[in-house]
């Protein structure tokens, strides 16, 4: 095993939420107690910060590459990851040296372990992503980035992310989500939400589906002295559309009209799909109001080069199962990303018949996503994200029967997803996979992609 390895294994002796949710685990005591023994490396570059219930992984990627197109060494920190550990904590679109992250381990490990358990804030123990955050802190002051873009991990208000001192946040759409642990109502997930929004620090506010999430932002801000701007606002026009051409294959061509650019912005973005439109008018205006002599061709070009696994993931020519046309790879775990996403299939496949195979984590609203599938796929698959992600089969089960649609179900994810596949392959029909990227990344690997 390589370091990264080994320090994978290490941490599974910490609480880890993505595997275990649990209460009363959120501080932003004990990620300032790490930072100081480290010597603050979260201060080692400015950087921008994104929270927000969807889209916040395509905007920060989308930030990160215009910013590396502009000629600036970056770090990205985002979650979860598909397959490798390291796409938490990279390059725009490639890893580190791996000296980068082994020398890391090395610095990281040995402070960890020697600090006395009574010595931590309230005496809690270190968790799993406070330990992973402090190690993307360390390993960009090793690189010595100029940028770092920082993903929320969950909420906002106590999330260990919320240590760094951005020069600019950024809040995606807030939908309900992890409601146990952020509050029941949208207004108290979007108060979580603002919880990043810092002193006299510019935020942008992509669309929201309320006025009431808009009211907890603008109050919030208000208090901070920070200046706000709502995407919509600054927009003109903005359209997308699908060319499947062989040239622009998989690409969605972009166009925006917005007032902070000297003429409009025009890209074909790998990042496919209305909500990747409005990411990407997002991501712009968060660098243009940093760098605000910015070439829009550099913009534009940065814009180009963003790409995530998972993100609506069309894969074709799959060598074990030839007989598929193609699968589509989406992490999409909301009502509305998932909503989107099938409004993407019906305007690019509005004739194609598909297959489905989902699954999700337990606090996903499953009864309304489950009616989102009602008549539009031939044979549907229902299993749990793999054995990584809490779930709750039943209540999936107990959804989609409600919701009057066929399907199959088995807590054996890897059978289910085989007999997908198969499936998918015999009738040559294509599949897509949706609910959480843990069920994607169990896919991906099915398929050794």
């Amino acid at each position: 095993m390589n370091a990264v390895e080994v320090f994978e294994d290490w941490l599974d002796g910490y609480l880890n939420f993505e595997r275990t949710p649990k209460k009363d685990i959120f501080w932003l005591d004990t990620i300032d107690y790490l930072c100081k023994r480290f010597d603050n490396p979260q201060d080692c570059a400015p950087c921008f910060h994104v929270a927000g219930s969807k889209g916040k992984g395509s905007v920060s990627r989308m930030i990160s590459c215009i910013l590396e197109q502009a000629g600036y060494s970056v770090g990205i920190y985002s979650s979860p990851h598909i397959l490798d550990f390291r796409e938490r904590i990279s390059k725009p679109n490639s890893f580190f040296d791996e000296a980068i992250y082994e020398e890391t381990v090395r610095e990281l490990v040995p402070k960890i372990e020697s600090i006395i358990p009574e010595a931590l804030p309230a005496k809690r123990p270190l968790t799993w992503f406070e330990i992973v955050t402090m190690y993307a802190f360390l390993c960009f002051r090793r690189a010595k980035v100029d940028w770092a873009v920082y993903e929320v991990g969950l909420g906002g208000r106590l999330d260990a992310t919320n240590i760094i001192r951005p020069k600019i946040c950024c809040i995606t759409p807030i939908e309900l989500e992890h409601t146990e642990f952020l509050g029941n109502t949208l207004e108290q997930i979007a108060g979580e939400k603002a919880g990043i929004i810092k002193n006299c620090t510019p935020v942008i506010i992509a669309p929201q589906q309320n006025e009431s999430i808009n009211e907890v932002l603008i109050q919030k801000a208000e208090r901070r002295h920070a200046p706000y701007y709502f995407v919509e606002n600054l927009i003109n026009s903005l359209s997308y559309s699908f060319d499947k051409s062989a040239k622009k294959k998989n690409r969605m061509h972009f166009e925006l009209d917005c007032s902070i650019f000297s003429r409009p912005l025009q890209a074909d973005l790998q990042l496919m799909g209305g909500m990747q439109a409005y990411n990407a008018t997002m991501a712009a205006i968060a660098v243009r109001k940093i760098f605000p002599n910015l070439p829009e061709e550099t913009i534009e070009q940065g814009l180009e080069n963003a790409w995530l696994p998972g993100r609506f993931e069309i894969k074709d020519n799959l060598s074990n199962f030839k007989d598929i046309p193609f699968v589509i790879l989406d992490g999409a775990h909301t009502l509305n990303s998932i909503k989107l996403t099938i409004q993407t299939i019906n305007q690019l496949y509005s004739n194609e018949h598909f297959n489905l195979l989902f699954a999700c984590a337990a606090d996903k609203d499953i009864k309304d996503i489950a009616k989102l599938f009602v008549n539009r796929f031939d044979n549907v698959y229902v299993t749990r994200p793999g054995s990584q992600k809490h779930s709750d089969l039943k209540l999936a089960i107990e959804s989609f029967t409600q919701a009057g649609i066929n399907f199959k179900a088995d807590k054996n994810y890897f059978k289910i997803i085989v007999e997908a596949l198969e499936t998918s392959a015999k009738e040559n029909k294509p599949l897509l996979v949706i609910g959480s990227f843990y069920l994607v990344a169990e896919v991906k690997n099915i398929l050794s992609l």
